[in-house]
């Protein structure tokens, strides 16, 4: 096999892969934008209800929310490092 062509099951593999990659781009992107969107809503409320609502469940839903927060920045920066381990398998993987 000449380094210029690729056999069909190699070339299958390269497609799925480049389609798996954009799909990953896309869910990072969403994800990273309702990080983005809780961490407004976690500021406003914790900004705008005085201290003296922001106790018992009050305190424990913007807690939680802070919690969620985080692991969805996690999973978005988790996404992050899978892309570009994708995109470098993809390039291994691309004839020369």
């Amino acid at each position: 096999m000449s380094q210029d062509k690729q056999d069909p099951t190699t070339a299958q593999a390269v497609e799925a892969l480049e389609r798996t990659i954009d799909q990953a781009k896309a869910v990072a992107a969403e994800i990273r934008q309702a990080a983005d969107n809780l961490a407004v809503v976690n500021t406003v409320l914790e900004e705008a209800l005085p201290d003296h609502v922001q106790v018992g469940d009050v305190a424990q839903a913007l807690d939680q929310s802070g919690q969620v927060e985080e692991q969805i920045s996690r999973s978005a920066e988790v996404l992050d490092a899978l892309e570009a381990a994708q995109s470098e398998v993809e390039k291994k993987a691309r004839p020369r």
